[in-house]
This record gives structure tokens, C-alpha cells and sequence, in this order.
């Protein structure tokens, strides 16, 4: 019951990162220009999806709660600060994207931008402290309230924001009918792809730098793991490739396929801990008949649920975003009874 806990707590996470990922890259690009037409197909193009993808955050917290409470008290007392940052800037995104069609649209896109961009360094910022050793006593958190405030952390949450861009900018390309929108995400693609890849390197290096910290680190001990660092490298070519000969679903494809080598790197240096490089997933786990019980509630038919819920809104707005969508997808238009599509 732990290793299956385990496993949607990592499948949560991944579908969070990916999926919430495109639509705070679509958020951060929306501050990279003043072009209120383009604005408006960039927030029609994530119109369907950006309250649903947020679900799997949800998803996150509550089984870390249930399934694994010791983890839940350690991330929440170590990243306390992060986490209240998080929430703030995804309540304000959100109430920004309804209310920038009502009422002083400057104020309420700059907020949708600032938004976007907080939320996405903090959890780059939250990968990077993990990364470094997260030091626990007792199974309580042992550290300061800024502990998480180092170099790798401030690396790993630009790297974050530049990333969630560059998937923002895969998607937009992939799913815009507006030939000036697919051609102003796909010029920037390039751009974002070497940012990335000279942040991931400064990463590494800092990394190293740090290194006498990760003392819990087992990564060099599996060589096995250096398979997923290559495929985010060969992903990495098929962004510039798809970006140069104008093959609209390859900057998005491989943007998702860099992040799950990325993930699975992580995971790969991580396991057997949830929290680095202190507690083990056996010593996390809640009692056998807490997680057997959650599993026929929750596992059965909640997650079901939930994972149906999203393959149907991507099922039913399939294929690219339909001209003229931008003009009938806010609030405004909802409310006059307009049609959305």
C-alpha cells in the first residue's frame, strides 16, 4: 500500500507539473508582450483547462496528508514560507484571469504575470532545497525558517520559470490557430531551450559545488540513472530541431519529454527517501489499515474520477484553439450568454 501510494503521489505530481506547467508558461510569456490581441488568444488558449490542471495539486497535498503525515508535517515546516507563496500567487492568478475582463485590465494582468512567475520559482526554488538535504530530528523538521533560500534553490526556481515558459511556448504553437501567435511562442522557443540548458548546467555545477550536503545523495551509485539525463538531452535537440523546421508538436512533446527525464532523475537520486535524505518512505508511511482504507475510498473512485474528468476536457477541446475563441472565452461573455466555442 506505501509503493502504491508512493506511485500516485509521483503520478500526481508529474501530471501537475506538466499540466499546470503550460499554463504558468503561458502566464509568464503573457508579460513578454503588450499586444492585447495576442494577450487575448494566449489566455483563450488555456481558458478550458487552468482550473482543472491545478487538481492535481490537490491531489498532492491530500495524499501526502493521508498516506504519509510525517512527510506532510516535515515539507510543511521546512517550506512554510514557499508553500504560503505558492498558494497566494495561484489565488491571485486566479482571480486575475476572471476579473482583467471586467475591470482595470492593466492591474489585474500584471497580477496575472506576477502570479504565474511566483508560483512557478517557488516550486523550482522547493526542488532545489530538496535537492540539497532537507535536515530532520526526530522526525521534525531541524532547520530554519530560510533554510531553503540558497544558491541551487534560486538556480532551480528561474530554471523552473524558464522551463514552465518554454512548455507555455510549446503549447501555444501547438494549439494556437493564430498563424502570429504559433510564429511570436516559436521564435522564443529557441531562446527559452538555451536558457534552459545553461541553467541546467549552473545547476549542476552549483550541485557539485554543494555536494558535501548531499551526503544521503545515491544517484552516482546507480549508473543505471544516467539513462534519463540523456534522454533530456535528446529531448532538448528535438525542441531546437521541431523549432527549425516548423513541426508544430514537436517543441511541446519534447518540453513534456525533458521534464519526465527531469523528474525521473530526481526520483532516481531521491528514492528510497520522500524526504531528502532524512526519511524513507517506510518510515513516512501511515499504518497498514490507514492507507488500505484510503485506497477504497479515494484510490477507487476518487482518483478515477479525477483522471476521467481530465481526459475528457482534453478529449472535448482537442485539436487547436478555433478562431475567433479569444473574443467569447471570459467571463464577460459567459455572462451575456454567449457560446464559447
Amino acid at each position: 500500500m506505501a509503493l502504491f501510494w508512493v506511485a500516485v503521489i509521483g503520478v500526481a505530481i508529474l501530471a501537475y507539473v506538466i499540466l499546470d506547467g503550460f499554463d504558468l508558461g503561458v502566464g509568464i510569456l503573457f508579460g513578454a508582450t503588450n499586444d492585447a490581441r495576442l494577450r487575448s488568444e494566449m489566455i483563450a488558449s488555456i481558458s478550458p483547462f487552468w482550473d482543472g490542471n491545478e487538481t492535481w495539486l490537490i491531489v498532492v497535498g491530500a495524499s501526502l496528508f493521508a498516506a504519509f503525515p510525517v512527510v506532510y508535517a516535515v515539507f510543511l515546516a521546512a517550506f512554510y514560507i514557499p508553500v504560503l507563496l505558492l498558494l497566494l500567487a495561484l489565488i491571485f492568478r486566479g482571480v486575475a484571469f476572471e476579473f482583467r475582463a471586467r475591470a482595470a485590465r492593466g492591474l489585474w494582468d500584471r497580477g496575472f504575470v506576477l502570479g504565474s512567475v511566483v508560483a512557478a520559482f517557488v516550486q523550482g526554488a522547493a526542488v532545489g532545497a530538496m535537492i540539497r538535504g532537507i535536515p530532520v530530528v526526530n522526525g521534525q523538521y531541524a532547520g530554519g525558517t530560510f533554510d531553503w533560500v540558497a544558491a541551487l534553490s534560486i538556480v532551480c526556481g528561474i530554471g523552473l520559470v524558464l522551463g514552465y515558459a518554454l512548455l507555455g511556448a510549446g503549447w501555444l504553437v501547438l494549439k494556437s490557430e493564430d498563424v502570429q501567435l504559433r510564429d511570436w511562442a516559436r521564435n522564443r522557443i529557441p531562446l527559452l531551450a538555451t536558457s534552459v540548458v545553461g541553467i541546467l548546467v549552473f545547476a549542476a555545477v552549483t550541485a557539485f559545488v554543494d555536494r558535501a550536503r548531499m551526503t544521503g545523495s545515491l544517484f552516482m551509485h546507480r549508473p543505471w540513472g544516467f539513462v534519463f539525463p540523456l534522454i533530456g538531452l535528446v529531448a532538448i535537440v528535438g525542441i531546437f530541431v521541431g523549432a527549425r523546421r516548423r513541426l508544430d508538436s514537436w517543441p511541446f512533446t519534447m518540453t513534456v519529454v525533458l521534464f519526465v527525464a527531469a523528474f525521473l532523475s530526481l526520483a532516481t537520486m531521491f528514492w528510497p527517501y520522500m524526504i531528502p535524505y532524512s526519511v524513507t518512505v517506510a518510515s513516512a508511511a501511515a499504518p497498514q489499515a490507514s492507507l488500505s482504507f484510503l485506497f477504497w475510498g479515494a484510490g477507487l473512485f476518487v482518483l478515477p474520477v479525477i483522471g476521467l474528468y481530465t481526459f475528457v476536457v482534453y478529449w472535448m477541446f482537442r485539436g487547436r484553439q478555433r478562431a475567433g475563441y479569444a473574443a467569447t472565452s471570459g467571463p464577460s461573455s459567459a455572462a451575456k450568454g454567449e457560446p464559447k466555442v
